[in-house]
């Protein structure tokens, strides 16, 4: 065969193969577009099966339908091989069935609850963890699918240790929730003459300072680790309140002395949705990356120059310290867009170059504040 012939059955051999792979490619779209779309009705299955209190796990069921798939099977795959494909397939679907599981920072009746339940409504069962860590450590281990945390407060600014787990962390932000924050004064007896001692955590008591001062100037304040805690400790002793949420008055019988105590309307936090999956594009979103600069002067400026001249609006920026160094930082910036955006991805990319570590925590839908 001469070289000309050898490099013609080359260009054809190339061309067939090419054209075989994007036949496959193709049949490959089609099956992931086919695979979503019957998790997604077999999570329906799990909803109606949750309503009318089914059990998730149907062996009959399934045996039905692997005896179904078998006759229906004329090859090349063997009987063998299609059980075992569709077997990860409805294990898969099993997983979906089974209720959410969110980790929130407890016990019940916290605005971390009241935010978890506001953001999932009644779609999963709500979990109470004692801190910030072990939210995160329920959802990196798998025993959660999302964990529900604070991140900023208008008032009091940034959650330090939520930034810091972030940092450390592989979870993604999946969601954000602005939660409006109102203090109430309740008690057993819902007298304010009553009163000796109140609980609550330091930002109520900060929070509620001017109130405080004005109304109850010598009674003594106790610090509890959160404000469902305080609600706990006031059920049963008639001289003591405590400043927490109305949910925590309902959860815990207790009377409400006063609504609405903070000083400042224009209270409202922020709190995140993080777990491991990564969210589709909206049309409406935020990105929030973590980035370590030279400590070199115009480094944050370098870093920082390819969003200001694509345009983009820049939400927030933070700085926090890295621990592992004295004076060096790593800064927490919220972008609007989806990395899923080419402008996006190109601009994080350039950033890179300017940064000695960078990570992306996640892109997910805008929410809108609830305070103006």
């Amino acid at each position: 065969m001469t070289t000309d012939s050898n490099q013609k059955a080359d260009i054809e051999y190339r061309a067939k193969l090419q054209e075989l792979r994007d036949t496959i490619d193709s049949i490959d779209n089609d099956i992931v577009s086919l695979i979503n779309r019957r998790l997604r009705v077999s999570q329906d299955v799990g909803e109606l099966k949750k309503m009318y209190d089914n059990k998730v796990l149907d062996k009959s069921r399934e045996n039905e339908i692997m005896q179904r798939l078998c006759d229906l099977n004329q090859g090349p795959v063997s009987n063998t091989v299609l059980q075992y494909i569709f077997s990860v397939i409805m294990s898969a679907s099993r997983e979906l069935q089974k209720p959410l599981r969110i980790a929130y920072l407890g016990p019940e009746a916290t605005y971390t609850h009241i935010a978890a339940m506001s953001h999932f409504k009644y779609s999963g069962s709500f979990v109470p963890q004692k801190n910030i860590t072990e939210i995160f450590a329920e959802v990196e281990r798998g025993a959660c699918q999302y964990g529900v945390v604070p991140v900023e407060n208008s008032i009091e600014g940034a959650v330090n240790h939520t930034l810091d787990l972030l940092f450390e962390s592989d979870v993604k932000i999946c969601a954000e929730r602005y939660q409006t924050i109102s203090h109430d004064l309740m008690s057993e007896t819902g007298d304010i003459r009553d009163i000796k001692v109140i609980y609550s955590h330091p930002q109520p008591f900060a929070q509620c300072r001017n109130w405080l001062q004005r109304n109850l100037p010598d009674v003594v304040l106790e610090e509890c680790s959160s404000t469902a805690h305080a609600a706990q400790k006031a059920v049963g002793r008639k001289d003591a309140a405590a400043i927490a949420s109305s949910k925590a008055a309902q959860v815990n019988n207790l009377k409400i002395v006063e609504s609405r105590i903070e000083d400042s309307s224009k209270n409202e936090t922020r709190f995140l949705v993080i777990g491991k999956d990564a969210m589709p594009k909206t049309g409406k979103d935020k990105t929030s990356i973590m980035f370590v600069t030279s400590h070199v002067p115009g480094a944050l400026f370098k870093a920082l120059e390819p969003v200001a001249k694509a345009g983009l609006n820049m939400v927030k920026l933070e700085s926090r310290p890295t621990k592992s160094e004295n004076w060096s930082y790593f800064f927490i910036m919220d972008i609007e867009g989806h990395l899923e955006e080419p402008r996006i991805k190109e601009i994080l990319t350039v950033m890179k170059h300017f940064c000695l570590f960078m990570k992306i925590l996640g892109s997910y839908p805008i929410q809108e504040q609830e305070l103006k």
